[in-house]
Parts: structure tokens; C-alpha cells; sequence
């Protein structure tokens, strides 16, 4: 059952990512356009008007007319006709709920980051399934380890049968259920990636900065200018999801298994380094907000569930 789950997410979020996409702009030789100040690349189908004049230079040299968007004051989610059901659904609503949070608070990098804590605590009840998983394995362990020595070497279907029956009830009895770590991919693949969307194709968030950072911008771009500071988003990305991973871990894994899953962590973690280096700024802002209010929530549902044991 969770393997079709995780197929039916895998073709939910193909499905939906086939519209509405973020292209880049490129120049007559087809190699991708970049600002000359920032250095990051332009985006071509973006959702408003740019104000920086180099950044409207770059468009008008490349042909593209930017004249018939709105301003980014005036954008809505209906502007620019539709564009597929990923951005009608996903990129252009989470695009105009920064937009107008950035011209409340006069800041977008903030905007970022009460956009992420406004949608996961909309999505509370959901995510505070997966993250009590763990806690919840932990207090079924000793039941769970008297069952596999109870089962070892027996591996005849009716054996297999009964373990796995006494193995649900374990579930049931301590509210285990297995599916819930879905339902946490079921909402962040799409999240992340609809933010990536709309803070590329939005150039009120790429023209501004953030603490003097400039939000467009990526370390490797950043890096190559001579602009060193940018390492610290590579860091705090890494750093924000080794916690993430290490409060995620299951209690109830064997030393085989949870030898794997470290492996498997670690490679994940490399793949995120790697990953952070042509990360914006803003989608960095992003990715630590998440993973902070993630490591925040753990941390309170593994007090809650010390508190009720002692108790």
C-alpha cells in the first residue's frame, strides 16, 4: 500500500509539473541570460513587470515584452491568462500571497519567511502526524524486538502471516501508521517546488535583497564575483537539514537498517550541498524556514510525549 502511495505522489507531482513551468531566458545563441550586476540568470516568463533598469534592458535586448504585464503591485492570480493547473493552483496564488506580505511588512525576504510558517501551520494537523512517528516507535520498540526474536528463522508464509498481524496490532496500539511519512512528501515536493516557481518568475523577489544579500543570486554565482558571505546559506541549508533528518529518524530500525538510512541521509545531505550552491537566496530563505519550523515542531512533540511517559 505505501509503495502505491508513493507512486501515486510521484504521478501527481509529474502531472502537475508539466505546465506552467519556469523557462529561462536566453539570448540568439541560446546560451541563458544573465543580469550583469547580480549575475543570476533571467527567467522569461515572468509574472510582472521588472523595475531595475538593467534588468529591463536585458528583456527588451532579448525581444521579450514585458510592456503587457502588470506591475508587480498588481499582480493578481488571474494575471496572464491561465497556464496549466500547476501554476493556476500552485505557483501563481503562492506568488501573490508574497507579493502582498512583502508590501506589508517592506520586506520580502520576511514575506519568504511568513509565507512558509503561515502554510505549515495550515498544514499542521497533517504534518504533526509524521513527525510523533518516531516518538511513537520508540515506545513500541521493546514490543517490536520481542516480536522478531519470537519470528527469527521462521519464514514459512504462516509464520509470516502471524507477524505480520501481531506486527498491526503493535501499529494500532501505539498509533503507528506507517503511511504518514507520504502524507509529509504529499505536501512538501510540491511546496518546494512551487516556491522555486514563483520567486524565479517574480522579479519584485529577485531585484530586492535580504540582510545584504541580494535575493536572486546564488552562492555559485556569488562565489565566482568574489562574494564569499554567500556560503553561509550553504551552510544553513546543510546544517537545517541534517537536523530535519536526525529528529525524522525511526527508533524502531534494526543496527542493519538504521545503518542504511545514515547512508542514505548522508547522501542526501551531499546531493542538498551540492544542490545549495545554485540555489537563490530567496528559495534558501525558504528552505531553512521549513526545515527550522520542522526541527521546532519535533522537538516540542518529543517533549510532549517525555512529559505524558513520565507523567
Amino acid at each position: 500500500m505505501k509503495k502505491k502511495a508513493t507512486k501515486l505522489l510521484i504521478l501527481l507531482f509529474v502531472t502537475l509539473s508539466l505546465t506552467g513551468c519556469t523557462t529561462l531566458l536566453k539570448d540568439k545563441n541560446n546560451h541563458p541570460v544573465k543580469n550583469p550586476e547580480t549575475g543570476q540568470t533571467l527567467t522569461k516568463n515572468i509574472l510582472c513587470q521588472p523595475t531595475a533598469k538593467e534588468t529591463i534592458e536585458q528583456y527588451e535586448k532579448n525581444e521579450i515584452d514585458i510592456k503587457d504585464l502588470p506591475k508587480c503591485s498588481e499582480f493578481n492570480v488571474v494575471s496572464g491568462g491561465y497556464e496549466g493547473k500547476w501554476a493556476t493552483l500552485f505557483v501563481k496564488p503562492l506568488a501573490f500571497i508574497i507579493i502582498k506580505l512583502g508590501e506589508l511588512l517592506k520586506n520580502y525576504g520576511l514575506a519568504i519567511m511568513v509565507t512558509t510558517i503561515l502554510i505549515r501551520l495550515v498544514t499542521l494537523k497533517l504534518t504533526k502526524k509524521t513527525a510523533m512517528q518516531s516518538e511513537n516507535m520508540k515506545l513500541a520498540q521493546p514490543e517490536l524486538s520481542k516480536l522478531e526474536k519470537k519470528y527469527k528463522n521462521r519464514n514459512d508464509q504462516e509464520s509470516l502471516m502471524m507477524k505480520n498481524q501481531e506486527m498491526l496490532g503493535i501499529y494500532k496500539k501505539y498509533n503507528i501508521n506507517p503511511m504518514s511519512g507520504c502524507l509529509f512528501s504529499l505536501i512538501q515536493i510540491p511546496l518546494f517546488f512551487a516556491f522555486y516557481e514563483a520567486l524565479n518568475r517574480l522579479p519584485v523577489i529577485f531585484e530586492e535583497t535580504f540582510l545584504g544579500f541580494q535575493m536572486g543570486t546564488n552562492p555559485l554565482t556569488a562565489i565566482s564575483m568574489g562574494q564569499f558571505q554567500y556560503i553561509i546559506f550553504i551552510v544553513l541549508v546543510i546544517g537545517a537539514s541534517y537536523l530535519s533528518f536526525k529528529l525524522n529518524a525511526s527508533a524502531s530500525m534494526s543496527n542493519e537498517q538504521a545503518l542504511q538510512m545514515k547512508m542514505v541521509n548522508n547522501m542526501m545531505l551531499v546531493f542538498i550541498g551540492i544542490a545549495s550552491l545554485s540555489l537563490s537566496t530567496g528559495i534558501a530563505v525558504y528552505w531553512i524556514t521549513n526545515n527550522t519550523f520542522t526541527i521546532i515542531q519535533n522537538l516540542v512533540v518529543k517533549r510532549r510525549k517525555e512529559n505524558v511517559k513520565n507523567a
